[in-house]
């Protein structure tokens, strides 16, 4: 089983930056891949970003130039920075992490992009 805690959501004006972060715990040796899905309200579930254990990355089109994922490996905690963020990017955003036999998710954090 692998546990995630995602933090760092909130209220900030357009134009900002946040910086999500995501831990895992539990059977973190069987974690591969990790990334960030969002969802916002009437709309379908939607994949931000991924990277591998081996830190290849893959990003939303709507996303790139402005959002980063990482991971520390010796944290077990993978980051998504956003920046230059727009009213489009409210949402729900919610952790995953991919074993060889399942995918595990977090609770999700809001994320709310207003004036």
């Amino acid at each position: 089983q692998v546990q995630l805690v995602e933090s760092g959501g909130g209220l900030v004006q357009p134009g900002g930056s946040l910086r999500l972060s995501c831990a895992a715990s539990g059977s973190i040796f069987s974690i591969n891949a990790m990334g960030w899905y969002r969802q916002a309200p009437g709309k379908q579930r939607e994949l931000v970003a991924t990277i591998t254990s081996g830190g290849s990355t893959n990003y939303a089109d709507s996303v790139k130039g402005r959002f980063t994922i990482s991971r520390d490996n010796a944290k077990n905690t993978e980051y998504l920075q956003m920046n230059s963020l727009k009213p489009e990017d409210t949402a729900v955003y919610y952790c995953i992490a991919d074993t060889r036999l399942r995918r595990y998710w977090g609770q999700g954090t809001q994320v709310t992009v207003s004036s």
